[in-house]
């Protein structure tokens, strides 16, 4: 054994336990993240990126340490992590690896929007019983199992924010539905077990779609007529693997409900914070390149010249700007996962949209200012701040939250009282 090899110091949380009142649930899982993170993900992440390969060995890493089933309840074998809970988790992966937390998420989804977030919402009797008898199954697949399960829902239109029905049909039938219908963007396309489906439930072809008719489903990935179609090779978050998917004419038991028809068309309605889920990715991001960034100043990055840089006035500036930023983004957030409720007044969806959008827009914007502080070398591929930049510039595009989409409602929420017109 090399007695002078260096060990490698933790490092530091992303939101400190103790500062920001962490609960010991939070800390505990946020810790394992980290931990997960810094040893494996870290090390893989620019393998999965240059090849835009599927993040196959860190979910399975995920599977054994139990949380793939994070928001599954304890007494179903999960860590019945809330929505907090799991946000502060996720953006510890994040840091390490933005491919793997973003698919992550879509796996957890499946997870979090039949569990704590149908939990709160108000519904009737006979629906929250369908939803309980149908969601331990799937349950009992994940945490037995390791089973994946995708959340394709992007059709590139309104349907995902509940305000459209989607183009995605299942027909009734004899013992179950038939799903047609194409999902674009499909991260973990080829490499779930099953698709967690979003689609409008028809009594037959002629019946007319309705928004409050959605279902949630679970198709498996090897159902006949499940297709995955197109090249994938993005800008940014190459991991996730998102691709086109093609349902045609694929039959569906009874047992594949996630969630029965007219739940999402709640939950959509009720939750809206539960399309910020794909904001943890992008602070674990923003925090990586802030981190690189001092550590490289401070002569301190594996694998590179020990020469400190940190003397430097322009530096400095930069680095101030970079920490300014990441401290405001961060406490947004914060704010926003800690009030996240069901039915929230207009304030809080305001900061919910206000924290979507700077989320997105500033973990791109301390990329940049990365890139351009540590200089010529940050460009190389060796090290992770390019990967970062590409990451980080994806955010800002992914419905049902665009960045641009934020703006407009902000805009519009602020100007107008529910009801209002301009008509005279």
């Amino acid at each position: 054994m090399n007695k002078s090899a260096k060990i490698p110091v933790a490092d530091a949380p992303i939101f400190d336990p103790g500062q920001w009142k962490l609960t010991a649930q939070q800390t505990e899982l946020s810790t394992l993240a980290r931990n997960l993170g810094q040893s494996v993900f870290a090390a893989r992440a620019s393998e999965y990126d240059r090849n835009a390969t599927f993040p196959t060995e860190n979910f399975n890493d995920l599977h054994k340490a139990g949380l793939l089933g994070v928001c599954i309840p304890e007494d179903q074998g999960g860590k019945g992590a809330d929505l907090k809970t799991y946000m502060l988790m996720a953006s510890e992966i994040g840091r390490y690896c933005g491919a793997t937390a973003l698919t992550f998420n879509m796996h957890v989804s499946s997870c979090l929007w039949t569990g704590p977030l149908a939990d709160g919402l108000t519904i009737d009797d006979s629906l929250r019983s369908k939803l309980v008898a149908g969601r331990k199954h799937h349950y009992k697949r994940i945490i037995d199992d390791g089973a994946i399960y995708a959340q394709p829902f992007s059709e590139g239109g309104a349907a995902a924010a509940g305000k459209k029905a989607f183009g995605t049909t299942a027909i009734r039938t004899e013992g179950g539905w038939r799903v047609s219908g194409k999902k674009i963007f499909a991260s973990l396309s080829g490499h779930a077990d099953y698709y967690g489906v979003l689609c409008t439930e028809l009594k037959d072809e002629n019946d007319k779609p309705s928004r409050s008719n959605t279902m949630y489903v679970a198709i498996p990935a090897n159902a006949k007529g499940v297709k995955v179609e197109g090249e994938w090779d993005p800008l940014g978050m190459r991991g996730t693997v998102s691709r086109t998917l093609i349902f045609d004419d694929v039959f569906i038991e009874e047992d594949a409900l996630l969630m029965p028809c007219g739940v999402y068309f709640h939950a959509a309605s009720q939750w809206p914070h539960m399309f910020t889920t794909l904001t943890p990715a992008y602070i674990g991001i923003a925090q990586a390149a802030y981190d690189f960034t001092v550590s490289y100043l401070r002569g301190e990055v594996p694998d590179t010249p020990p020469i400190k840089r940190r003397m430097y006035p322009t530096k400095q500036i930069a680095v101030a700007q970079m920490r300014i930023m990441l401290e405001q983004t961060k406490s947004l957030w914060f704010q926003c996962i800690s009030e996240a409720n069901p039915n929230p007044d207009k304030e809080s969806l305001l900061r919910a949209w206000t924290a979507q959008y700077t989320v997105m827009e500033n973990a791109n914007e301390i990329s940049q200012l990365a890139i351009r502080t540590c200089g010529g070398q940050a460009m190389l591929r060796s090290l992770p701040l390019e990967r970062l930049y590409r990451d980080s510039r994806c955010g800002a595009l992914m419905l049902p939250w665009t960045a641009e989409l934020c703006l407009d409602m902000i805009g519009k929420a602020a100007l107008y009282q529910q009801g209002e017109t301009d008509d005279e």
